[in-house]
């Protein structure tokens, strides 16, 4: 509900989402279809349309968000990303015909090249979506270095995985900051105001229930002899197992061991990553500032598990009928093939039927998980936002330019982009 100064201006208000699930299967469903009879090139005017159906029905005080992209411009920028991106495939494909040192340096750069090219990317692709948002007439925009950018976010997750995690409350506010001080929305100035160590806090016990049997299973590995066990494997031979339990007895408690506690952190990873989604999104949302407008989100966890049972329990009924369904049809294959004489005929159409099973049931998965849980943490991301200072909106002017597709073309070759 918008609040209004004596003079009428808004002053206070919050996010609606006016879009229909029910129209958004449709929209899934169909390009899903048109996926599979184009090979994937319809991906770029799938992503344009769920663009403009989330955009469109998002609400801010009153007014509607609009998307001006197009598929054409997401599909030139995607050619023009495979083009510089050969270079680099060229630099792995030396690297596994083992030329020796050449070989091993071309890896070695091509994988840097890879890791800093896609935070390029990421930052070079949200500046097109931005300069292709329009809010009361007025697009937003980004300004910066994207190599700036690329630099920093590749030694933040340096710093993270060296630090097995911890770092990443702190990298992802610096990184936030980065990206919003460089974010207008006409002339008007983002920031971000939220700390890292405020999020390293609240994320600790999730950490910990992660990792805590992790450190459980590298405990059982700390009483073996490792030098029994390399000379083991240096000295070879047929009875190399042999050796090795002899000489580490509890090796094979230790491996049994590790494999439980991998198990159990996976599962409080699955358990808990709604959770830590929900936190995030809270953090982040309440970490926004243009100028005097401030943001604050009260989205709630249990909504996020609530989508994620949903995705649950309509990927539960997709698996059934698709076991139903793949049943019969290999039912009738396996009548129709002769088994004795399985010619190369057969064996071709029993790869196709296997390797369109797999496309359908990627694209089912996919489409429930984007009907039902990308969906509703948009609805819900959304909605739970509480906006206040909204009369500097009156005084905004226009500002920047658009940018072009060719991050959000790299994004989508190096598969760090998304809708």
């Amino acid at each position: 509900m918008a609040s209004l100064d004596a003079g009428g201006i808004v002053t206070s208000g919050g996010v609606r989402f006016l879009g229909q699930r029910r129209s958004y299967w449709r929209l899934l469903i169909r390009g899903a279809a048109l996926l599979m009879i184009t090979l994937g090139i319809y991906r770029f005017w799938l992503v344009t349309d769920v663009r403009r159906f989330l955009w469109s029905n998002t609400e801010i005080a009153g007014e509607a968000l609009e998307y001006t992209g197009t598929a054409l411009e997401l599909l030139l920028g995607f050619l023009v990303a495979i083009a510089l991106l050969i270079p680099i495939y060229v630099g792995f494909f030396l690297a596994a015909l083992d030329l020796g040192l050449l070989g091993k340096l071309s890896g070695v750069l091509a994988f840097a090249a890879l890791g800093v090219l896609g935070q390029y990317a990421i930052y070079r692709a949200r500046r097109y979506r931005l300069t292709r948002t329009i809010y009361r007439g007025l697009r937003f925009h980004q300004t910066g270095s994207a190599w700036s950018y690329a630099f920093r976010a590749t030694l933040w997750w340096i710093v993270t995985v060296l630090t097995v995690g911890l770092a990443y409350p702190f990298q992802i506010a610096n990184l936030e900051r980065y990206k919003m001080k460089n974010t207008f929305y006409g002339d008007l100035g983002g920031r971000f105001e939220a700390s890292g160590l405020a999020l390293f806090f609240r994320g600790l016990p999730m950490w910990l229930l992660f990792f805590a049997p992790l450190a459980l299973a590298i405990r059982g590995f700390v009483g073996l002899d490792w030098q029994a066990l390399i000379d083991a494997i240096a000295q070879g031979g047929d009875d190399v197992m042999s050796k090795i339990e002899g000489g580490n007895p509890g090796l094979g408690s230790a491996i049994t061991f590790a494999m439980l506690m991998g198990g159990v952190s996976l599962a409080f990873a699955a358990l808990l990553y709604p959770a830590f989604q929900a936190l995030t999104l809270r953090w982040w949302s309440s970490g926004l500032r243009f100028g005097t407008i401030d943001v604050r989100s009260h989205l709630r966890t249990r909504d996020v598990y609530r989508a994620y049972a949903r995705f649950l329990g309509y990927a539960s009924l997709f698996s059934i009928a698709m076991g139903i369904f793949g049943g019969i049809v290999f039912s009738i294959a396996g009548a129709v093939v002769n088994v004795t004489k399985f010619e190369t005929a057969d064996q071709i159409a029993v790869t196709l039927l296997l390797l369109g099973a797999y496309v359908v049931a990627a694209l089912g998965f996919s489409t429930i998980y984007r009907a039902t849980v990308h969906l509703s943490v948009w609805q819900l991301g959304m909605e739970s936002l509480e906006l206040s200072g909204l009369s500097a909106l009156e005084k905004v002017k226009a500002g920047g330019r658009a940018s072009s597709a060719l991050g959000e073309g790299l994004a989508d070759a190096l598969n760090v982009g998304g809708y």
